[in-house]
């Protein structure tokens, strides 16, 4: 559910806004860069990009969030989007990740691209909300968030299907996802293989920061449906030291692992090697602290909309283990950006999904 911002202007212009963990914030008080901050005081919205200084906004107002009815998304035509790796690019990518593994140096690297296409976003019906709200109708997500910060140039929409980060108090828990298929009878011994090999890292990321003997991983590798495809996804749950704030939590598992690789340095050495533009928000972490009351949740910032440069910008991308092909990890990244893309292209229908489902059904 989304707001109706009080302003008219469209984009990175405006008030700035933020709905996040269903609630709308208004009245910007403070930005910063500093993740201390959120262990002050206060309502912040986060984002972390995958590189560069987070951008943590407070806000004064802070009210449950109500349905939108501002000026309809229109986006670009769905003959827009161009990819900043084609397919023979990306399979190359794939093979020199498959050399790295054969030859030892890693286990598994996340191989992402992004799509891009022009917006105007001066013309009525470019405001990011509004794409927020037609992702919220089309792709429901459990970890959306809409954020734009003007004073940081910063203007996101994201219909994320992962959990990064929520603590409450001392306890934390880490969901990641690993192993998409189209059905749930479509995964791969190579998708189970992927989510343990990430679930280790995940216990080892919190293990740094965790009461010894807490971490603990209380679901392995459950099935979740969301709109147009299916995930297997583990959470991991640990009690966090004394003194342990959201700068040291983040410090120790950022990148989320899910989105990087194993070992975690060696594959964000393979993807800086690659991945031939910067990530931006995507794959980062986006999503809301309540500081007054201990307790927050961050997304892992895949399925991710953000405007730059005069363009709307999404990335997809997949885990390259020594199994993969070529062939099949392009098609997993098409799947993953297809129904996103439709939606922003405005040829997608409100979703009868109804949210997210679990194997037994139960919304998580």
């Amino acid at each position: 559910m989304l707001p109706r911002p009080d302003l008219d202007q469209p984009g990175l212009i405006g008030a700035p806004l933020a709905v996040v963990g269903g609630q709308v914030c208004t009245d910007l008080t403070e930005l910063s860069s500093d993740l201390g901050s959120l262990d002050g005081g206060g309502f912040w919205s986060v984002v972390v990009p995958h590189r560069g200084p987070p951008i943590c906004a407070r806000f004064a107002t802070v009210r449950p969030a109500s349905p939108w009815r501002g000026t309809r998304w229109i986006g670009p035509a769905s003959d827009a989007w161009v990819s900043t790796m084609d397919a023979a690019a990306f399979g190359r990518g794939v093979e020199q990740i498959r050399s790295e593994i054969a030859s030892g140096g890693v286990y598994q690297v996340n191989l992402t691209r992004r799509v891009r296409a022009p917006l105007d976003v001066s013309r009525p019906g470019r405001d990011v909300a509004a794409l927020g709200a037609a992702l919220a109708e089309g792709n429901p997500a459990p970890y959306s968030a809409v954020i734009r910060i003007p004073e940081a140039g910063l203007a996101v929409a994201s219909a994320s299907p992962e959990r990064y980060l929520r603590r409450v108090g001392s306890t934390v828990w880490s969901s990641p996802i690993k192993g998409t298929a189209a059905t749930a009878d479509g995964f791969l011994a190579k998708d189970r293989a992927e989510n343990l090999m990430i679930v280790d890292l995940v216990r080892n990321d919190l293990g740094r920061v965790a009461q010894w003997g807490s971490v603990e991983v209380p679901q392995l590798m459950a099935t979740e449906e969301h709109p147009g495809l299916v995930h297997l996804v583990s959470t991991v749950r640990a009690t966090l030291r004394p003194g342990v704030g959201w700068a040291e939590l983040i410090g120790a598992t950022f990148p989320p692992g899910s989105v990087t690789g194993a070992p975690k340095i060696a594959a964000c050495r393979v993807i800086d090697d690659i991945e031939v533009d910067a990530r931006g928000p995507y794959c980062g972490a986006i999503g809301w602290v309540d500081a007054d009351r201990g307790i927050g949740e961050l997304n892992v910032g895949i399925r991710t909309f953000w405007l730059s440069d005069d363009h709307l910008w999404f990335g997809t991308g997949g885990g390259i283990t020594i199994d993969s092909t070529p062939e099949g990890e392009w098609a997993e990244t098409e799947l993953k950006a297809a129904r996103l893309l439709s939606v922003a292209s405005g040829h997608v229908e409100p979703s009868r999904h109804g949210g997210v489902r679990s194997a037994s059904g139960a919304g998580r």
